[in-house]
């Protein structure tokens, strides 16, 4: 039985947009570390489900997709948003 976890995409840190912000994100855990290919070093392996990632509108939306295919899944919460209120005047204080 395949394991996934379900959470909320983040806001981009490097903009200050929050597009697709409210899309929920299905993807699927590893079964077995990678390990290092011994001609290049790099890392992977033979388990491609690492790559899938499903979006889903809601997050009911992802749990009954989840339920319907026989997956094992858990929900990751999405981090609190932090609003830090100020005025231009106080990087002069």
């Amino acid at each position: 039985m395949k394991t996934a976890r379900i959470y909320q995409r983040p806001k981009n840190a490097m903009q200050s947009g929050r597009a697709r912000t409210d899309t929920w994100i299905l993807e699927f855990e590893a079964e077995r570390a990678q390990e290092p290919d011994p001609l290049t070093g790099w890392a992977g392996g033979g388990d491609t489900t690492n790559q899938v990632r499903i979006a889903f509108p809601t997050l009911e939306a992802a749990k009954a997709h989840a339920e319907r295919e026989g997956y094992a899944f858990h929900i990751v919460p999405a981090p609190e948003r932090k609003l830090k209120l100020q005025a231009y005047a106080d990087n002069f204080r």
